[in-house]
């Protein structure tokens, strides 16, 4: 059996310091593209070489460990993900996509509305497709080049659209976070969003009054001429997404669908011109897939070696702490939403981090009294709210990549997930929305 160590954690931490450490320094002395001149990629590598050397047993076990994590299911399916959508941004743009799509919103959205729109729409399709995921790769264009037109801040657009996807996803029944969530605490998902959405509901509600006021500096030109039919892969993402198709699937025949606009209505718009905008959305998406996998790698090797056994354990004896006092349930609740939270930060997954902690959230429910359905929604928005301010979690790359900003510069513009954490706080205090008894509810 593992022995528990914080020791285990400490990779981590020597990532962390080096990656954002080496783009402070940058910044602190004017450096441009401070946070690239140390990649991710590279900065994580000295964190799994001292993982491996933290292991013990023959290295070949522990480089195994560590491959193994690389190649796991999750990670692959989110490597695939970030080709199929690099490859949609890329081809759809060079058919003229992007340029058709902002032209068309700008010419039927008010200028004070284009946020708030683009919050409700993100969060729909986000709802619809049951992926954050997804949802950013589909919308994250065009709220780029929405950005542009209309002389709004670059980074706030797009933390708009990071915002609206991470309240889609925790709300959507769909969601492997949802399901995650409900099958290891044991109770309904209808359940689990009606009290995920009276905690989520709020601070959406405060993040679009707070866009509207944002809004107001949106600079909107005449609208140039637009082909209607060039939106049409956009359109058909965003059906097919809503349908509930397999956001792969979504995303590849958008990919098709862009390219057979531009073979059949784009002078000198080729084959081969097409297999090159593929390859180069490709490459767009190097940095960020390297570095999923590489995380992948390093949280495998953390987990084996007890580091987020150590974790999960030490969350486990404060709220022992609290135990023998009034409030134990309260205290139950914040075990629950710490542990879920820290375990996202090693793991950068939040669905990885439901599934670690749904046992030991389970125990803690029963011993402190909370829920089932308190505890799944508390599993499912702290992984989220965490997952969704990660300046190395899978949806900041991602929206940062496309957008070819600084992930670190991203993070705090993201003020859905921010206020979603202080709702949820201030909910787990003042033991709120009261959660009636389930034979109560099976009576009504």
């Amino acid at each position: 059996m593992t022995s528990k160590t914080p020791l285990a954690l400490l990779p981590l931490v020597l990532f962390l310091v080096l990656f954002v450490g080496s783009g402070l320094w940058y910044q602190a002395h004017d450096v441009d593209y401070a946070f690239y001149q140390i990649s991710a990629p590279v900065a994580i590598l000295p964190a799994i070489a001292l993982a491996i050397l933290l292991g013990k047993g023959a290295l070949n076990k522990r480089i195994e460990t560590f491959v193994n994590g690389v190649g796991d299911n999750t990670i692959t399916t989110m490597v695939l993900i970030y080709l199929l959508a690099g490859a949609f941004a890329s081809v759809a743009k060079a058919v003229g996509g992007v340029d058709a799509t902002v032209n068309f919103g700008l010419s039927i959205v008010p200028p004070a509305l284009i946020l708030p729109g683009l919050f409700v729409i993100t969060a729909f399709v986000a709802t619809s497709m049951g992926t954050s995921m997804g949802t950013i790769a589909a919308i994250a264009p065009i709220a780029i080049g929405v950005a542009e037109a209309a002389d709004l801040p670059m980074l706030l657009t797009v933390g708009t659209v990071i915002g609206g996807a991470m309240f889609g996803d925790n709300l959507s029944i769909i969601s492997d976070t949802t399901i995650a969530a409900t099958r290891t605490q044991g109770c309904d998902m209808r359940d689990k969003f009606k009290m995920n959405f009276k905690i989520a509901l709020p601070a959406a509600i405060v993040t679009m009054i707070w866009l509207f006021f944002q809004s107001s500096t949106a600079q909107i030109s005449a609208p140039q001429d637009y082909d209607l039919i060039r939106v049409l892969p956009y359109v058909a993402v965003l059906g097919l997404a809503v349908a509930g198709v397999n956001v792969m699937l979504v995303l590849f025949s958008g990919i098709v669908l862009a390219g057979g606009i531009g073979l059949t209505m784009q002078e000198g718009y080729s084959f081969a011109t097409w297999s090159k905008d593929i390859y180069s959305g490709y490459t767009g998406m190097q940095e960020i897939l390297i570095l999923s996998l590489l995380i992948g790698g390093l949280g495998a090797l953390m987990k084996a070696q007890g580091g987020l056994d150590w974790l999960v354990s030490a969350i486990e004896k404060i709220s022992r702490s609290f135990g023998a006092k009034a409030g134990s349930t309260r205290a139950g609740e914040l075990s629950i939403s710490a542990s879920v939270a820290l375990t996202n930060l090693c793991t950068a997954n939040n669905t990885v981090s439901i599934l670690i902690n749904g046992s030991v959230a389970k125990d803690i429910s029963t011993r402190y009294n909370v829920d089932p359905r308190r505890s799944a929604s508390l599993l499912d928005i702290f992984s989220c709210v965490t997952q969704g301010i990660l300046p190395y979690g899978a949806q900041i790359l991602l929206a940062s990549s496309l957008a070819k900003v600084s992930p670190l510069s991203l993070v705090g513009y993201v003020q859905y997930s921010w206020l979603l954490g202080v709702i949820a706080l201030l909910s787990i205090f003042f033991a709120w929305p009261k959660v009636a008894p389930l034979a109560e509810q099976e009576t009504r």
